[in-house]
């Protein structure tokens, strides 16, 4: 660790409190509490202790119980407890490891004996530390790749419309400053942004001539077109995982009109999800406003028109009405996501989306 241990030393006798101070100050930072208020006080102040001294006749809560309130309380039931007790019948100490502690410490106390003890529950904290610095790293590692995955099968789809863009980062970021807008907060917004690039992924149960006709599309065509969204959640399947769970929705829902006459399932108001009304405003500002085989781009007020005059029709009103607050962000996010600069952020994407 790159500070120096603290040990949480708590004993209602000064005397004692001397005496693990002598033993422990050379090599370990000290702090002291003289009965279970101040030990649990202590126990839950920043830096938070890396050992307690824990002493089982003190004053109001005996340690048997001030032992158990640390344990139950999830930020600090890792740091080990030892007791330290005149009492040496096995009972007490079974007693004591059944409240959670990890050693006991008899009175009178030997110092050599008490030394090594704190040593060997502070070297199994550090090991604790770096297994769990392993597990977060790999976790990290884990994230990433599944970040990196989303996106690959989202540029897989657009290999299939006829080639490479930077629609998943803009999309990403459109659906992040919509969620923000609307008032999620914090891990929701994550969520939602990282679970975008996936919303279309049903094309890739369209046929290909469909997705790269330039002409108007026939009756049969559309039928097929309308089937992308049940086709993507197919894809995604469905997850425990809140990621994989919120792009499902939006590949389902994301062609849902606010005035029920949507598709597949013709939900109206608010039976349709939240995640599907965002992206339904962020697909339809995406679509707008970059090129399209079909037509070309409008600007973003000119866009932003459009989404306006279907506010209560298209589009839920409270997500129009939050996304008219952030239109210059939403073309901010264009223009630095614009498709000649392809090549430069599909080597960054999972930190884009991180950001």
């Amino acid at each position: 660790m790159d500070r120096r241990p603290l040990i949480l030393v708590a004993d209602d006798s000064e005397d004692i409190r001397n005496l693990f101070g002598i033993m422990l100050k050379s090599k370990y930072d000290v702090r002291f509490a003289v009965n279970s208020d101040e030990t649990l006080a202590a126990a839950d102040t920043d830096p938070l202790p890396d050992l307690i001294l824990l002493d089982i006749e003190m004053p109001h809560l005996d340690g048997y119980e001030v032992c158990a309130r640390l344990k139950a309380n999830p930020a600090l039931a890792h740091i080990p407890v030892i007791f330290v007790t005149a009492r040496s019948d096995p009972k007490d100490q079974a007693k004591g490891l059944l409240a959670g502690a990890v050693d006991y410490i008899t009175k009178p106390i030997s110092a050599p004996i008490t030394m090594l003890r704190v040593r060997t529950q502070l070297a199994l904290v550090d090991q604790r530390r770096a297994l769990e610095d392993q597990i977060q790293a790999r976790t990290e590692e884990l994230y990433d790749t599944r970040l990196e995955l989303i996106r690959r099968l989202a540029r897989a789809m657009e290999f299939r419309e006829g080639g490479l863009t930077n629609r998943v980062l803009r999309v990403g970021g459109y659906v992040e400053l919509l969620s923000q807008s609307i008032g999620l907060k914090g891990k929701v917004v994550e969520i939602l942004s990282q679970a975008a690039p996936l919303y279309d992924i049903g094309k890739m149960g369209v046929s290909e001539y469909i997705l790269r006709k330039s002409d108007k599309l026939n009756d049969k065509e559309w039928e097929e077109v309308r089937r992308h969204p049940e086709i993507g959640a197919g894809i995604i399947g469905e997850h425990q995982d809140p990621l994989l769970e919120q792009a499902r929705v939006m590949a389902l829902t994301h062609h849902e009109r606010w005035d029920g006459a949507g598709y597949p399932k013709k939900l109206k108001g608010d039976a349709i999800p939240v995640p599907g009304r965002i992206m339904a405003v962020a697909d339809a500002f995406e679509a707008m406003t970059s090129t399209q085989r079909h037509s070309p781009p409008i600007s973003a007020m000119e866009a932003a028109k459009i989404i306006n005059a279907e506010s209560g029709k298209q589009f839920d009103p409270k997500v129009v009405a939050a996304f008219m607050k952030v239109v210059k962000q939403f073309d901010e996010v264009r223009g630095q996501y614009k498709d000649e600069l392809e090549g430069i952020h599909d080597l960054n994407f999972a930190s884009a989306q991180k950001k």
